[in-house]
């Protein structure tokens, strides 16, 4: 019993102050805390990328993704998400892509940097002993990957969702479900509405040391073809993670859902959060 509980405790405090809870991407409505920084960093591989817009196709390598997550209230954090390099190992391409005309790279890679998502997360409602903790995110991608690269498509989204947490025991389960607004990027006067989900589990196996996993995706509510680079997605993410003090370890492996979407690929990286200065 006393073993139960303290792996029950570890959980609960960990989601509260590593929030963002990589390797995973379903978003808890816990923040950070006040005053509080949270850096994460690590590494992304994706085999059989796909990038519709361009036509390109290949292994994606991600190093490093950086994430910078600051707590500007006890209820509220501003996040920013993104990457240094991007580099893709071109194994095909189709000419006939609607972009495939604009990439400049004639070999066998491209590269470019990330695409940064700017977001705001709220916690609404703390969790209650049976009641789950609720919140809301809003974000949006800014176009910094260019289609001259052919891994970016020039355009800004926006994202909303709504954020739902419980610890069950050793379990804590997290929900979003939400909208995008992508925009199309072959002509600037159309956009997709997409449905947004995301469900994921952080199963305490000891005091520090955690098995997790996610579906997380979006899907597209156009009653035709989605425009490119806007079509349905998903991921489905196992994965562990190892807390001490301060700092967060985790790798994970993910498997694509749709013929989109990577076939396999792996993640891998850390978490630091300190206290960095004083709320008013």
């Amino acid at each position: 019993m006393r073993a139960f509980v303290l792996m029950l405790a570890c959980l609960t405090s960990a989601s509260a102050a590593l929030a963002q809870q990589r390797p995973l991407v379903t978003e808890d409505p816990e923040t950070i805390g006040a005053g509080r920084i949270l850096i994460e960093g690590g590494l992304d591989w994706a085999h059989d990328a796909h990038y519709p817009a361009s036509g390109l196709q290949g292994d994606l390598l991600r190093l490093p993704t950086l994430g910078l997550s600051f707590g500007i209230s006890s209820i509220a954090e501003f996040q920013i998400d993104g990457g240094l390099y991007d580099r893709l190992s071109i194994s095909a391409r189709n000419p006939s892509a609607p972009l495939a005309p604009l990439i400049t790279s004639t070999g066998d890679t491209t590269s470019d940097i990330s695409d940064a998502i700017v977001a705001t997360k709220i916690r609404i409602i703390p969790e209650g002993m049976r009641r789950p903790a609720f919140g809301l995110r809003f974000a949006t991608k800014l176009p910094n990957a260019s289609n001259e690269s052919g891994l970016g498509l020039d355009t800004m989204d926006f994202f909303a969702l709504v954020l739902g947490a419980k610890t069950v025991q050793s379990i804590r389960v997290v929900a979003n479900i939400g909208g995008g607004i992508l925009s199309d990027p072959i002509q600037g006067n159309r956009q997709n509405d997409v449905f947004l989900y995301g469900v994921s589990f952080a199963r305490a196996m000891t005091q520090k040391a955690e098995l997790v996993g996610e579906l997380n995706g979006r899907w597209s509510t156009r009653s035709g073809e989605a425009f490119p680079g806007t079509e349905t997605r998903g991921l489905l993410k196992l994965g562990g993670r190892f807390t001490q003090g301060s700092w967060r370890l985790d790798a994970g492996v993910f498997f694509g859902l749709t013929s989109v979407d990577p076939t396999i690929g792996f993640t891998g990286g850390f978490t630091y959060v300190f206290n960095a200065f004083k709320v008013p």
